[in-house]
């Protein structure tokens, strides 16, 4: 995947506008034909009344204004996912928290949030890897409220597993036994950025967060390497 990418259905068919346009043109156009032909054949001693055909053709004229309005719309909304594309370099190497459970082990290294809707008897934290498999089980936290937790990225057997995609669960129990409702959130810097039928996705990794769920944008902190002898 390119570091920014955008595609827009617009800019690969007519828009919806414009074909509204064409069919009118065309409607309109044999309206007038056979407007034009009953004229020339009505009886000059008894002529049509024009008053429907009036009618008719101010609905036409109405039609007409409301696909203007629509092609507008649909040039405003162009205008805005160009925009939109535009700004994602600004995202690029920043770091950003997002809602979701799956988040990018960077450099050994991840922060994820989970915000408890009440205290807990019982809490445990899972961590599986892509394929679903839990790789490494800690304690939770039992107050109600957001905590945040960073991880290693060492497994239960002490081997310290390689950077790419994992996700994060809260199993919390209330004093009844009850699950506890949690809100997730996971950090991670953005290493590139698309957008596809409007929708903008910012990326951490292979770890993919649109911008809707996007809570907070911050510059990434940059580590100077020790020196070497």
């Amino acid at each position: 995947m390119s570091i920014i990418s955008g595609t827009s259905a617009a800019t690969s068919q007519a828009t919806t506008a414009q074909q509204s346009q064409d069919k009118l043109e065309e409607d309109l156009n044999a309206f007038l034909e056979l407007l034009v032909t009953q004229l020339q054949n009505q009886d000059p001693l008894e002529p049509m009344d024009s008053t429907e055909f009036t009618n008719q053709l101010v609905q036409f004229a109405s039609v007409e204004q409301q696909i203007y309005q629509n092609s507008n719309l649909e040039m405003l909304l162009e205008a805005t996912y160009v925009n939109q594309v535009a700004g994602l370099s600004g995202y690029l190497g920043t770091t950003i928290e997002g809602a979701g459970d799956t988040f990018n082990l960077e450099n050994g290294s991840a922060t994820f949030t989970y915000d408890m809707a009440g205290d807990a008897v019982d809490s445990q934290l899972f961590i599986r890897d892509a394929n679903g498999k839990v790789v490494y089980t800690t304690k939770g936290e039992y107050d109600a409220g957001k905590h945040t937790f960073t991880w290693d990225g060492v497994d239960d057997d002490g081997v310290q597993l390689e950077d790419g995609a994992y996700s994060f669960q809260l199993a919390a129990l209330d004093s009844d036994g009850e699950p506890i409702d949690y809100a997730p959130t996971v950090f991670g810097n953005v290493t590139s950025a698309g957008a596809e039928d409007g929708v903008v996705t910012l990326y951490m990794g292979d770890v993919p967060m649109q911008l809707g769920f996007v809570q907070s944008v911050s510059e990434s902190k940059t580590t100077t390497p020790a020196p070497t002898e």
